[in-house]
């Protein structure tokens, strides 16, 4: 869910999708997206994959403020996409947004433990994304995302994504984003950091 970018403020439902393969493959997949509905936008076609990994660039400029909550959803409902919807229409800034990310394909297809990322399940992770340029708007905008956040507890599941951690996470927040491979990262922080040193983070604390 985003702002239109013409400064309208219009609020607009968005699909961002990436297909990495041939063109033929990735136009036929594309297809059933393409024809759901009249667009207001249509952007979706081949392109270099570095252009792909630039889309989000603008939206986030350089200076810009911003307070994120994230957590793995249990499902996704009818009731979970109209609370969505219903919170999404109180943001206060045209640069706020609202994420419905899906882990699928390759990352489902790794094993819990092989890695230090836990989350391998098929499942959609929400991003509350608050972004704004004025610090007058500190309060506000810090509010709606905690507000939204609240508002979809009832439709979470028990993950957490590190990366989207917010700054006053830092307690079992970490260890939910972590699972089962937390205490085999502690051991290998006290044998390469065993004084923490590295510690500016999400912290893992070393541990024997």
């Amino acid at each position: 869910m985003v702002h239109a970018p013409d400064g309208s403020g219009a609020k607009l439902a968005a699909i961002l999708l990436c297909h990495c393969g041939s063109v033929d493959d990735g136009e036929r997949a594309a297809q059933p997206i393409k024809r759901f509905g009249a667009p207001v936008l249509d952007g979706v076609g081949a392109m270099p994959y570095c252009q792909v990994n630039m889309m989000l660039d603008a939206a986030a400029p350089r200076g810009a403020l911003n307070y994120w909550k994230s957590n793995f959803l249990s499902g996704v409902s009818d009731e979970a996409l109209r609370t969505m919807i219903d919170c999404f229409a109180n943001c206060p800034t045209p640069m706020g947004t609202l994420f419905l990310e899906r882990f699928h394909g390759a990352v489902a297809r790794v094993a819990v433990t092989d890695t230090a990322f836990p989350h391998r399940a098929h499942g959609y992770n929400l991003l509350v994304a608050s972004q704004w340029l004025d610090p007058k708007d500190n309060d506000a905008c810090i509010a709606w995302a905690r507000q939204t956040y609240s508002a979809i507890q009832p439709f979470m599941g028990i993950n957490r994504y590190v990366n989207y951690l917010a700054d006053d996470e830092r307690g079992e927040e970490v260890l939910t984003a972590y699972g089962p491979n937390y205490r085999r990262l502690q051991q290998i922080k006290a044998k390469f950091d065993p004084e923490n040193f590295f510690h500016m983070n999400h912290n893992i604390i070393p541990s024997p």
